[in-house]
């Protein structure tokens, strides 16, 4: 018990060994979907999911020991939705990088990222953007997520004449995806720690009775063995020449970086704020804290999986009475013990009737709907500002590209504020990417 006082400080913060590892369990009970979603998301970019698994549990416990071991705080870190949607459904699928050179990309990601962190140059690159468009992105990326959800959960179809459109809620997939939306909605209305994995849990349990009762939904025979996880099916599969080779991978890498450096500064002051441990409004260890979260993106991607950043849901295990980096290490251990989980991943995460996740698509829509939170603090009044962040979170979806909607954002937002002669209210940097991003249209025309 002293060693674990000298190394986290229990009593200068008010806390004890067992508040914290309450407090490291109850984040990774909120957190813990994404060992689920991250191999779904990403066996939709090509990659193996025990691979995916193993690398999304590793990749996070290392991270989650660094953090409590460095900066000494009560956050987790795990792949961040978002990241993930970016890598599979923009950068692998849009721009038909292989996973092999977008794990590159990401690696690529993390190493400016800790270059920055040793640097102390995050906050800046965060000044140049304006907090608005912040807003949008979080909140484009939130129904980005959500749209995914309606599509695995086949409640939006495509449609000939709309585009898309209100799939048949008499299929028995979709009526399963909606059993577990419910449930887990349910369980979040009446505050359940682990109500998105609960509703998992929930949705493979329903699905797999009314299999065994006769009527076909989750095949509980795709159990697979824990000896076929297969780590070394992603270790290091990463292809910097073919990354290299692509005229867009600048861009890519960027745009890694950008939503890594947002996610970060955004969760670690939010956690920290509600935990007590800003000083006159900063963060003490902040510099330890970006560095930890760089450090396990590189490790993610070396091992397997997209961009591994700080988790919002720490939040709860600070609601929980966390105040230390004990908290994080025990939710490290925790992701470690969750590759246990390999074994019914063939059942949870393998696609149904027309390429549809029943049991994962309830976690999709959820999540995406949290993100939208961050639209509440945008100026509503202000045209400069409003149309440029309505567009963000607009083309995100309905372009179904994070890119384009980033880059969209960006350019109306210095052409409003260059034609109503307020440009000096930016960065000149600002308008400097925002130029850059209108000649990648230009020159770059797929």
């Amino acid at each position: 018990m002293e060693f674990l006082e000298r190394v986290f400080h229990l009593r200068e913060r008010g806390t004890t060994v067992g508040i914290e590892v309450v407090g490291g369990v109850t984040t990774f009970m909120a957190l813990s979907y994404i060992v689920f979603v991250q191999p779904a998301m990403l066996s939709a970019a090509g990659m193996p999911q025990g691979g995916v698994l193993f690398a999304t549990c590793v990749g996070s416990a290392i991270a989650c020991v660094m953090m409590g071991l460095l900066a000494n705080y009560p956050i987790a870190l795990a792949p961040g939705m978002g990241h993930n949607a970016f890598f599979t459904f923009t950068v692998c699928i849009a721009l038909r990088f292989t996973w092999q050179q977008a794990l590159a990309a990401v690696f690529i990601d993390g190493v400016l990222f800790i270059l920055l962190s040793l640097l102390a140059f995050r906050a800046k690159i965060m000044d140049v953007i304006p907090d608005g468009l912040k807003r949008a992105i979080a909140a484009g990326i939130g129904l980005f997520i959500a749209l995914i959800g309606f599509e695995y959960a086949g409640l939006v179809v495509s449609s000939p004449a709309t585009f898309i459109q209100l799939g048949s809620v008499h299929n028995r997939y979709t009526l399963l995806a909606l059993f577990g939306l419910a449930v887990t909605v349910v369980l979040l209305a009446r505050g359940v720690r682990g109500a998105i994995l609960y509703g998992i849990v929930a949705t493979t349990i329903a699905g797999c009775l009314v299999t065994a009762l006769g009527t076909d939904l989750l095949d509980y025979t795709h159990l697979a063995r824990l000896s076929d996880l297969k780590p070394s099916s992603t270790f290091l599969q990463m292809d910097f020449a073919g990354l290299l080779a692509r005229p867009q991978w600048l861009t890519v890498v960027l745009i890694f970086l950008f939503l890594d450096v947002f996610d970060t500064v955004g969760t670690l002051t939010g956690v920290s704020e509600r935990a007590g441990l800003l000083v006159d409004g900063r963060l003490p260890k902040a510099q330890w804290a970006f560095l930890s979260d760089a450090v396990g993106t590189v490790a993610g991607a070396a091992l397997g999986t997209s961009t591994i950043t700080s988790y919002i849901e720490s939040a709860a295990g600070v609601q929980a009475g966390a105040r230390t980096g004990l908290a994080a290490v025990t939710t490290g251990f925790c992701l470690v013990l969750a590759i246990l989980a390999y074994p019914f991943l063939g059942v949870v995460a393998r696609p149904v009737g027309a390429n549809l996740y029943p049991v994962i698509a309830p976690a999709l829509i959820v999540v995406g709907s949290m993100m939208l939170a961050s639209v509440a603090k945008l100026d509503w009044e202000d045209p400069t500002e409003l149309i440029p962040a309505f567009l963000t979170l607009t083309v995100i979806p309905f372009g179904f590209n994070i890119t384009d909607g980033i880059a969209v954002g960006f350019i109306s937002y210095s052409l409003l504020k260059a034609v109503s002669g307020r440009w000096r209210e930016v960065h000149w940097g600002f308008h400097l990417l925002s130029l850059a991003l209108l000649l990648r249209y230009v020159f770059l025309v797929n």
